[in-house]
């Protein structure tokens, strides 16, 4: 496939939907139809590849919502988002710039390694690496996970109905549990997530509590700080910050006791040691290079099918990103709430975390008819509810050796 010129007609790329309310339906669901026809709907390639829908009727949340259709061969997340934040002001002084949350090093005391200690730890990440990237390549030929309540095997996921929901979390209560169990928030956030998971598959069928599950979790490999804005990202000493530059990191869900889930903290500290692990490996990098590679060689259809074929594969896709520490406008209207989405994608659930001011959005993409998408809020709201509470009983932190 190759890009073809054509002609921007704004009244067809620019929507403005209407609601016709009856005595069964309200502008609510109205509006929650209406999404869901945009999540399962392929962009058409006739023309140019966004969609704008300015949705002028109030819900639960704002007075009015504003959906950004993009393809994901205009750009990925980093290149949009960058592209979006360009667009948005500050709404208590537009004349600064927009700010996000600052980034701990991953090592801090890496520099302050002997030469025997920093060999150890090369020679591990070199071990760890091949390791990674042998199981990514398995995953993406070969292997994949368990049929369970979060991952049904269906082929043609995609072209099925969705539902869309939302979980609001406080970062200060997340920089709590993150205080006292000396862990990241990505963490934190992680595994509440995988808890989440667990309690739900235990919910719904209790022999696949402890089955094999996967979480694809999609990366920018990007070696830069923060985003850039359109126009930086237009110069020419700027080339190679636009457009698709993309990995994936491959985690297993961690598994409860054999005697069931007893201590929440677990998964936590759990998936503090795999994405501790999974940093010192550098297969990431290498599957980008190999995705970039073959883009080259081969086209941009078969990297889509083998993303496409990882993501199958496994029961969950995660990707995340970080939003402004303050409150947005766009054209001078105060910006609520912000968050994302993939569409018609292979997975049976998809997640989505955003923060944006002190608010930490995970939003839930799940395929209608399987997922029971209010059991599977429900159990990640328990997960939230009873990592808190473990984390503040706690007077010591946990050292894992």
């Amino acid at each position: 496939m190759r890009w073809q010129k054509v002609e921007v007609k704004i009244q067809e790329n620019v929507r403005f939907p209407k609601f016709h309310e009856t005595a069964n339906s309200s502008s609510i669901e109205l509006y929650d139809n209406y999404v869901t026809s945009l999540l399962t709907s392929q962009t058409p390639q006739d023309k140019p590849l966004w969609e704008i829908h300015l949705i002028n009727y109030p819900t639960t949340n704002a007075a009015s919502t504003m959906i950004f259709k993009l393809h994901h061969a205009l750009g990925d997340g980093y290149s949009l988002m960058g592209a979006l934040l360009s667009c948005l002001q500050r709404a208590d002084d537009p004349s600064l710039p927009l700010t996000f949350p600052s980034r701990v090093r991953l090592d801090p005391k890496y520099s302050k390694k002997s030469l025997f200690k920093k060999l150890c730890f090369g020679v591990s990440s070199f071990f760890s690496s091949v390791s990674d990237f042998g199981s990514s390549i398995i995953k993406t030929r070969i292997s994949e996970d368990e049929k369970t309540p979060i991952r049904s095997g269906y082929q043609g996921n995609e072209y099925q109905p969705v539902a869309l929901s939302n979980i609001l979390l406080s970062l200060d209560q997340i920089r709590q549990v993150k205080s006292k169990l000396g862990v990241t928030i990505n963490d934190v956030v992680c595994g509440v997530i995988f808890y989440g998971l667990r309690l739900y598959m235990k919910e719904m069928n209790e022999k696949t509590k402890r089955a094999n599950s996967t979480a694809i979790v999609m990366l920018n490999t990007r070696n830069i700080k923060g985003y850039q804005s359109l126009k930086e990202m237009q110069k020419p000493e700027s080339k190679g910050l636009w457009g698709n530059k993309i990995s994936f990191l491959q985690i297993p869900i961690p598994k409860p006791n054999k005697s069931g889930i007893s201590n929440p903290l677990e998964f936590v500290m759990e998936a503090r040691d795999v994405i501790k692990r999974k940093k010192r490996s550098f297969s990431v990098y290498l599957i980008g290079l190999i995705m970039d590679l073959e883009m080259k060689l081969r086209g941009s259809e078969v990297v889509s099918k083998v993303i496409y074929n990882t993501i199958g594969n496994s029961s969950v896709l995660i990707s995340n990103m970080v939003g402004p520490v303050e409150k947005m406008t766009l054209g001078n209207h105060p910006v609520n709430g912000l968050y994302f989405t993939q569409t018609v994608g292979p997975e049976d659930i998809n997640i989505a975390i955003m923060s944006y001011m002190n608010t930490l959005r995970i939003t839930l993409k799940t395929i209608k008819g399987f997922i029971d998408e209010q059991k599977l809020k429900f159990c990640m709201d328990k997960a939230v509810e009873v990592i808190f509470k473990a984390a503040m009983e706690i007077s010591v932190i946990p050292i894992k050796k």
